[in-house]
């Protein structure tokens, strides 16, 4: 079965960066001259998914108007003739057909993701974090999908961190996949080695020396629909949210035919975290910095600003 349907996750609090997110979504905070959420959005229209449930919370109707029409705008560059400023506005209500739903209350990913069943109903979906931006010259949605699609399992993301960063993510224990599952994509340096594993179990932030590996769960997922059940039955966990990363270890014990089964990709291109303020600054220069129009005249002025924080040698 083809996938179309993505689900964004987007109804957190945003209090990591208070004041500015008091009346402003986290996810529609820019990243140089687009709100984060965008980057997603194209990410997902980028490989076929076009069909996009944003889960949201209250005072997020800011992240439903920026995917719309904004007919008064529109007239008003049209009358200047600004071709340009008017495709920008135009392109986010383009990317997708956007719908929302509101989760009550914020008991976690989990629990987000099951508001999703009703839009979602008996298919596989994908979900696409909204605070991890992944870099559209290393695609990694397209790989996940080919497996899905060839497995019928679930597939998630996985990326190599320091150990001892490892708290700060669910990780995973795994073994190769098995001769004759994997599908075509980025691969590793040589040999045989690739970057599609299966799952054996996983943790939700387990301490560093805990952790059956360094290999840590990012923002991207895709999901076979068993796994509304499976977060009907699961308990909250850490943080007393229901986990994403609990039901999964119970959809890694299950079998194939009764929708179980998680395979990974291994992910070593670029990615860009936008969940805390340092993290966030990071992600603006770096795309700032690689940007064709940008990136010239700003790599510039950066060098000179380290320099001159450095001080008279």
């Amino acid at each position: 079965m083809t996938i179309r349907k993505a689900v964004i996750p987007a109804a957190g609090l945003g209090t990591r960066f208070l004041p500015a997110t008091k009346v402003t979504p986290k996810e529609m905070l820019p990243v140089v001259d687009k709100p984060a959420l965008q980057y997603v959005v194209e990410e997902a229209s980028a490989v076929g998914l076009t069909d996009v449930l944003v889960i949201t919370g209250r005072a997020k109707y800011a992240l439903e108007d920026h995917f719309d029409a904004v007919p008064e705008l529109e007239a008003a560059l049209i009358a200047r003739n600004d071709t340009e400023k008017l495709a920008l506005v135009r392109e986010p209500a383009a990317l997708a057909t956007m719908h929302y739903v509101r989760q009550i209350a914020p008991h976690g990913l989990g629990h987000a993701v099951s508001c999703a069943r009703q839009h979602v109903g008996n298919e596989p979906f994908a979900v696409l974090l909204g605070d991890d931006l992944i870099d559209p010259r290393d695609p990694l949605l397209t790989e996940m999908l080919a497996l899905a699609e060839h497995t019928g399992e679930s597939v998630i993301a996985l990326m190599p961190v320091p150990p001892e960063m490892i708290d700060r993510y669910g990780c995973a224990e795994v073994v190769p996949l098995e001769a004759g599952l994997s599908v075509a994509g980025t691969g590793l340096a040589s040999g045989e080695a690739t970057n599609q594993v299966r799952i054996k179990s996983l943790v939700e932030k387990p301490a560093p020396e805990d952790a059956p590996s360094n290999l840590a769960i990012i923002g991207r997922y895709v999901l076979q629909p068993a796994v509304f059940e499976v977060l009907e039955r699961t308990q909250a966990g850490a943080g007393g949210e229901i986990q994403l990363t609990d039901a999964l270890a119970t959809l890694a014990t299950m079998p194939t035919e009764q929708g179980g089964g998680v395979t990974g990709v291994v992910f070593q291109g670029r990615r860009y975290d936008t969940g805390n303020q340092l993290d966030y600054l990071k992600a603006v220069v770096q795309i700032a910095a690689e940007r064709s129009d940008l990136g010239p005249a700003f790599r510039d002025w950066l060098a000179g600003f380290v320099h001159s924080l450095e001080g008279p040698q």
